[in-house]
């Protein structure tokens, strides 16, 4: 029988070693364990996720103690040390002596008796000696500083740091790193939000109100989703509040006609359907039945009956769907920067390359899907990432090759988000900054 460090050092072998998505890895992994308590769902949970959104950081500790580098390491061994280290230094209610103890047990129990002398030793001098981790200074090298104390490759901060300045940049780098709650869109159309703010509070759930949307909610303290009869009865969507401004950007009419060209798993789409109050129509679409399926279980819950799911490849012009569109959504595939705090696997595998690959798929799918807007119609295109490359600078590039004019998202808004940028018909959101997941958003009509 595995205990719950046993199985958390699982589920980190498994995303380090087979490059697995960390919320793919963890759901099954829970679904496996749906016995196990509550508490000790959440303290997997937390090894795993914190261990995997710290690994820059934790690699550097367990380096300055050790003469053998954690990539010359037996995987095993590597990832006993990290989810110790993890626990050691950032699960201040986790006894040090209980963590070196589970560890050397565990190593032996995996059949490393001959290193588990080796891990009791790194971990009880990392006990013993806190002092000996040193970081770059802050002041000579920032790029370093800031890449090894917030764990993210050290590119991307350069990156950031020709952007913003550098408190905007820790701000960034902080709040990737804060617990996360669950953000949840209010399904209007079965429940108000004060009915379901009482529901979920009545299921022992912990709910405050969103930062930006009265429809919007922060929650924790449950143990998960389909355990909550709220969700199975289709009453909210789990969603960023960031997300939901697209949906409420769009001015969506009764009656309009709506294509989502990439749609999964389908908060935009169903918002969408939502907004237009049992009228109209939502096509939402994505490139293969897996992504496919998700918008379908999602519509099937929450009961939408204007909105149809289909595979679609966006770069494949669909004839039937030219100049159809009152309302085209394109949040298109991007790099992800701005919700590393909810994906922490996205910083370890966004390359500078795979951006470029990015900013060129966007352009070549917005060359093939603004042919759906009808003359007069509306497109928002949106991406969850803060990289200028992928965001307002294919929208300038995008309103010079066709005839598409940017309008002010101020009318949409909440007066807390108006800028110089949100007059000229863009809204950048970032971490830090705004309480919400780092998104871009912009609004264009077509002209003719």
């Amino acid at each position: 029988m595995k205990n719950p460090r046993e199985i958390a050092l699982d589920a980190v072998m498994d995303i380090t070693g087979n490059q697995q998505y960390t919320h793919r890895v963890l759901s099954q992994i829970l679904k496996q364990h749906q016995s196990l308590e509550k508490q000790d769902r959440s303290f997997i949970t937390r090894i795993c996720e914190g261990t995997i959104e710290r690994l820059i950081t934790i690699d550097y500790i367990i380096n300055q103690y050790s003469s053998i580098k954690t990539n010359k390491m037996k995987p095993l061994i590597r990832n006993l040390l990290r989810i110790s280290v993890y626990q050691i230094k950032y699960m201040d209610q986790v006894p040090d002596s209980a963590v070196c103890n589970e560890a050397v047990k565990l190593a032996k129990k995996r059949g490393f008796q001959s290193l588990s002398g080796f891990v009791n030793g790194i971990l009880r001098n990392i006990i013993r000696n806190p002092e000996k981790v040193s970081f770059p200074p802050e002041e000579k090298d920032p790029a370093g500083y800031l890449s090894l104390n917030y764990s993210m490759p050290d590119w991307i901060i350069k990156d950031w740091l020709k952007q913003y300045d550098v408190q905007t940049v820790k701000g960034i780098l902080e709040t990737t790193l804060r617990d996360k709650k669950t953000t949840i869109r209010c399904n209007l159309n079965k429940v108000s939000p004060d009915e379901l703010k009482k529901m979920l509070e009545n299921e022992g759930v912990s709910v405050e109100y969103g930062a930006y949307l009265s429809y919007a909610f922060r929650i924790e303290n449950y143990n998960y989703l389909n355990a909550l009869n709220a969700f199975n009865k289709g009453y909210f969507q789990v969603q960023d509040e960031s997300s939901m401004l697209v949906g409420a950007v769009s001015g969506i009419k009764e009656g309009d006609v709506v294509i989502d060209v990439c749609a999964a798993p389908g908060g935009k789409s169903l918002h969408a359907a939502e907004l237009l109050h049992s009228t109209g129509q939502v096509s939402s679409r994505d490139v293969s039945d897996y992504k496919v399926n998700f918008i379908v279980d999602n519509i099937n819950r929450l009961g939408y009956t204007n909105i149809t799911a289909k595979v679609q490849d966006a770069l494949v012009l669909d004839e039937e769907s030219i100049e159809k569109a009152d309302v085209l959504l394109a949040d298109l595939p991007c790099s992800g920067l701005g919700i590393i705090g909810k994906k922490p696997d996205i910083k370890y595998n966004v390359t500078k390359e795979k951006q470029k690959e990015l900013v060129r798929l966007q352009r070549d799918i917005l060359e093939v899907v603004h042919q759906y807007v009808k003359k007069g119609g509306t497109f928002i295109y949106s991406s969850c990432t803060i990289n200028p490359e992928e965001n307002i600078e294919n929208v300038r590039w995008f309103m010079k090759q066709y005839h598409f004019k940017a309008e002010s998202l101020n009318p949409y808004l909440p007066e807390i988000l108006w800028s110089d940028t949100t007059k000229e018909g863009y809204l950048q959101l970032i971490p830090g900054i705004h309480q919400c997941d780092g998104f871009f958003i912009a609004r264009l009509r077509r002209e003719h």
